[in-house]
C-alpha cells in the first residue's frame, strides 16, 4: 500500500518543497507526497533554481495551506522548521511525527553568489535527510 506523507513548514516556499521534491524521487511509486504550510508564499524561484541544479523538477509546485489537507489519512507528517512545528494546528491524524529543523535559506543575506550558497547548503541537508526516510520508513 502507498504510503501518504506530508512536509510541513511556515510558508511552503522553500525547505517543504525541496523535501517534497526529494521524498518523491527517493520514494519514486512507494509513497504520495505532499508539501503545505501554515502559510502560503508561493515556490521560492531559488528553490526552484537550486533543484534544477541536482536534476529535480519542482517549478509545477503549488504553495498549500495545511488546511487543504484536512481529510486526508497521513502515515506520516515531517514538520522542516520549529516554527512550523509549533504553530501547526492539531492535525487529527494517526501519523507518526518526524521533526527535523533546518535552516531557511529565504532569510540568507549577502551577495546574490551567498544567497544561491545557502540555497545549496540547505538543499543538500534536505536530500540527504529524504534519503534516509525513504530507506528508513519506505
Amino acid at each position: 500500500m502507498t504510503k501518504k506523507i506530508l512536509v510541513l513548514c511556515t510558508e511552503n516556499s522553500c525547505r517543504s518543497q525541496i523535501a517534497e521534491g526529494y521524498l518523491r524521487y527517493f520514494a519514486d511509486n512507494k509513497a504520495d507526497v505532499y508539501s503545505a504550510g501554515v502559510e502560503t508564499h508561493g515556490v521560492n524561484p531559488k528553490a526552484i533554481a537550486a533543484m534544477q541544479e541536482d536534476g529535480i523538477d519542482i517549478s509545477n509546485h503549488t504553495s498549500n495551506n495545511i488546511d487543504e489537507y484536512r481529510n486526508i489519512d497521513f502515515d506520516y507528517v515531517i514538520t522542516v522548521c520549529d516554527n512550523a512545528k509549533e504553530r501547526c494546528p492539531y492535525f487529527p491524524t494517526k501519523a507518526k511525527k518526524f521533526h527535523k529543523d533546518f535552516p531557511d535559506p529565504a532569510k540568507a543575506t549577502g551577495a546574490e553568489e551567498e544567497i544561491i550558497a545557502e540555497f545549496r547548503k540547505v538543499r543538500q541537508l534536505i536530500k540527504e535527510y529524504c534519503k534516509q526516510f525513504v530507506i528508513d520508513y519506505l
